[in-house]
């Protein structure tokens, strides 16, 4: 069993169970799945910015990664119908809570000028988003083989019914907002 999901069971169910009193264990929220995205505009002009996009998100999460196409043309941003404008990674299971894990104590730690997450970046639904602007803050990212830095965003969909359940959840976990 993962660390986080060790941490779930022994912590954040009796405390969430207190705080909001769920009668059972299976009505305090969780975590369903976490989504990794990486926008390829620059692919359309570089060949091979997409292979290397591909190939980060396949070392980030473990799991090969789906590429994502237009589905109209945008004459304004010269993207034809059918065209790669993304690569995505949906995780969920084991993987998912390992990928959580390294995010909270590793990922999060090594951001520049990183003084916590704000409190909105928690939406209404209890989902968190998450932008990073470099994806070498991630442990299997090496900087000297890096040939180009990309963004990523990280989306973690929980099935909490508020901000506030979420909110409670993921601070339970140990993602570190701000005050």
């Amino acid at each position: 069993m993962s660390r986080l999901k060790d941490k779930y069971n022994k912590q954040v169910i009796p405390a969430m169970k207190e705080k909001f009193g769920y009668k059972s264990d299976l009505a305090v929220p969780k975590i369903i799945k976490v989504t990794l995205n990486s926008g390829t505009g620059k692919a359309l002009k570089d060949d091979k910015y997409l292979d290397r996009v591909v190939d980060t998100l396949t070392r980030i999460s473990g799991q090969k990664p789906v590429l994502t196409k237009a589905k109209i043309s945008v004459s304004a941003f010269k993207v034809r119908e059918g065209n790669t404008v993304g690569v995505k990674v949906t995780l969920r299971g084991e993987r998912m809570n390992n990928f959580v894990d390294k995010l909270i104590n590793v990922a999060l730690a090594r951001v520049r000028d990183f003084r916590g997450l704000e409190k909105k970046s928690v939406g209404p639904d209890g989902n968190l988003s998450i932008g990073f602007k470099e994806h070498i803050v991630f442990p299997e990212i090496k900087s000297d083989e890096v040939e180009v830095i990309h963004g990523l965003e990280v989306v973690i969909t929980t099935n909490a019914k508020t901000q506030e359940e979420g909110l409670e959840l993921l601070s339970l976990l140990g993602f570190p907002f701000k005050k």
